[in-house]
């Protein structure tokens, strides 16, 4: 049985057959990974973009979250580049790590309601050496964890469906809320942590 629960809302740009976001999810017994990348600009050259991160972080599905950011800058020489978001849980030691890189955000909201929402490291990744941080914090039972791309607005994310117990109902409830024309590519994954 899966101790986390995800459900997936996308859409693109208006206009565009392809969405330039990649998003990517896995459990094993002892951790959970999920990565939302957003290619920079949209269509095709995008998405290859935010392809390649996702491929790589298939491909090194065991490493840190830090080693992960810094081998998908280091594919992203000479293309468009991305904006990355990286979420993993350790269950072994029920902590979980986050780091964001650009206009991916990532919103936390504990089984008492509270709400917070990660600040990302400025820029992208294109190949350059970055800075960036990564946020640990310990887990808690009952958690709801939102990644989504710039396509979602401040407005979105106040909305009170975000509590939610299903991840299916808040994905499903944000697409009704915000059914109008896409301004940009748009994903929002629903993740929900309950202790077993």
């Amino acid at each position: 049985m899966n101790r986390v629960k995800v459900a997936v809302f996308q859409e693109a740009k208006e206009g565009n057959a392809q969405c330039g976001d990649s998003y990517f999810y896995h459990e094993t017994e002892n951790e959970f990974v999920c990565a939302l990348a957003d290619g920079l600009g949209s269509g095709e050259f995008a998405k290859e973009s935010s392809d390649i991160v996702i491929r790589i972080i298939k491909e090194n599905i065991d490493a840190s979250v830090e080693e992960l950011v810094v081998k998908c800058n280091e594919q992203l020489i000479g293309k468009r580049g991305a904006v990355l978001a990286i979420f993993k849980i350790d269950f072994t030691t029920h902590y979980y790590s986050i780091s964001s890189i650009g206009n991916i955000g990532v919103m936390t909201i504990t089984g008492n309601r509270e709400r917070k929402r990660n600040i990302p490291n400025a820029g992208y990744l294109a190949g350059y050496l970055r800075k960036f941080k990564v946020i640990q914090e310990r887990l808690t039972d009952e958690m709801n964890i939102i990644m989504y791309t710039d396509g979602v607005t401040n407005q979105d994310l106040v909305q009170n469906y975000f509590y939610d117990k299903e991840v299916d109902r808040i994905t499903k409830s944000f697409a009704l809320r915000s059914n109008r024309p896409r301004k940009d590519d748009t994903t929002l994954i629903a993740i929900r942590y309950d202790q077993v």
